[in-house]
């Protein structure tokens, strides 16, 4: 089972929501779980969890990938989200349980290859989370997804104009196949950024996490 860095409701009260943060190649959850602090007091009673991928990458200490990279392939990334999925389906299942919480109070948030398992399994699960986050990503195998999709959560891509890692354009080709399959999208674009998080992209995030996490706020 995976597992990684975790933080506990700020609030001090039993969690009501659960903020999944899935990490990008090379790196870990000690890494992503930066992100929880400026969500927590938007979010005061969600739980946040970053659990490092399945294997670490060969002579390198505490990094790890969903799947290894050799050619960044279209096949290669088919083969590896799907190869991880079942691990990262059975690790939210295993979480929810955990918390007694329901599917819609989840909120799944990637960070480049941890964008692409978000959107790979959240999309296929059968109950629809709160809400999906992926930065600097893109979306695995769009064609599949019209025979593959189970649930449509809203979803929220955010990318870097200057992106030398994950092209810029893979923000577009997402939201063209996911609008296409009727999920609902929203799209911030980070002018001059490369591959990271700007403070304005964050900012874009933590509004839509409060949003979908929030009855009141939908």
């Amino acid at each position: 089972m995976l597992d990684g860095p975790r933080l506990a409701p700020v609030s001090g009260r039993a969690a009501t929501a659960l903020v999944v943060l899935l990490h990008g190649y090379g790196s870990n959850g000690d890494d992503l779980i930066s992100l929880a602090p400026p969500l927590q007091p938007l979010l005061p009673d969600a739980a946040f969890v970053a659990p490092n991928a399945p294997s670490r990458l060969p002579h390198m200490a505490e990094a790890y990938q969903w799947w290894g990279i050799q050619s960044f392939s279209a096949t290669e990334r088919a083969l590896g989200a799907d190869s991880a999925a079942g691990g990262v389906d059975a690790f939210l299942t295993h979480e929810l349980a955990a918390l007694g919480l329901t599917e819609d109070r989840l909120l799944l948030v990637g960070f480049s290859q941890g964008t692409m398992m978000a959107l790979h399994v959240g999309l296929r699960r059968p109950r629809a989370a709160a809400g999906i986050i992926g930065f600097s990503g893109m979306l695995v195998a769009p064609e599949r997804l019209p025979a593959d999709i189970r649930s449509r959560p809203p979803v929220l891509l955010l990318h870097g104009t200057a992106d030398e890692v994950v092209p810029f354009g893979a923000l577009d080709q997402a939201a063209v196949a996911l609008r296409a399959a009727s999920v609902p999208v929203e799209t911030h674009v980070a002018p001059g950024i490369g591959h990271g998080i700007d403070p304005a992209g964050l900012a874009a995030a933590a509004s839509f996490a409060k949003r979908v996490l929030t009855p009141s706020e939908r």
